[in-house]
């Protein structure tokens, strides 16, 4: 164990460094940990969820008046949040509940020559701006996940999908950053940011906040009047 990983555990986990506990002691104080941050996730997502419901409700009328025109998603994230695109593409792609049609979305992180062939020849802060270029049309949906809001090719594809009339939606944690910066600017629709420092709980929320979506705009869709206006 490295020195920094060591300090680490034993700033968050000081009970896995005390050698003279016994086993008992030590699952005890492991329960209260794995309850304890199941108890932060749910707080730190209701309380997401209720601070932002008005702006994920409205963020998902706009996707489903996107699709209804005949519009596709376009979605990215680097890491973890690439996982997680994976994810949303194959949710709206391939639903999974009886009536729910399929929904088209590609996500941007999956063909890895592309991805690599960007990043050598121009730079990895392009790799998605440039598939935009080429798949993108004004009307289509522009999701971009970033755990801090600062990710230099999540903030340069949102530039190029709002030059081509993409709708555009972030989906971000802690203050933001220079997406949070951009919606304020004007320069994106929606910045749904989940406010904490965990990665991990940002994470879980978006999970939530894309699982809810798609049941949203599926929603919104057998409602015709909604998205006909």
């Amino acid at each position: 164990m490295s020195k920094t990983t060591e300090d680490f555990s034993r700033a968050f986990y000081p009970f896995l460094h005390e050698d003279d506990k016994k086993p008992p002691e030590l699952t005890e104080e492991l329960r209260f940990s794995l309850l304890e941050k199941v108890r932060e996730s749910d707080e730190v997502r209701a309380r997401f969820f209720e601070d932002n419901k008005d702006a994920i409700l409205a963020a998902a009328l706009q996707m489903a008046k996107a699709f209804h025109r005949g519009g596709k998603l376009l979605v990215c994230g680097n890491g973890g949040s690439a996982t997680d695109a994976q994810h949303i593409a194959v949710e709206f792609m391939h639903p999974i509940t009886v009536g729910r049609k399929a929904l088209p979305a590609i996500c941007l992180a999956n063909d890895m020559a592309m991805v690599t062939a960007v990043a050598n020849d121009v730079s990895f802060a392009d790799i998605f701006s440039r598939q935009v270029i080429a798949l993108g049309r004004p009307g289509d949906i522009l999701l971009g996940l970033s755990t801090s809001g600062n990710s230099e090719n999540i903030v340069r594809v949102f530039e190029t999908a709002r030059r081509m009339k993409l709708a555009t939606i972030a989906y971000a944690g802690g203050d933001g950053g220079k997406m949070a910066a951009m919606h304020a600017a004007g320069a994106l629709d929606f910045c749904l940011t989940v406010p904490t420092a965990s990665i991990h709980r940002i994470q879980e929320s978006h999970v939530a906040l894309y699982h809810t979506t798609w049941d949203m705009v599926h929603t919104y869709l057998e409602h015709r009047s909604m998205v006909e206006e």
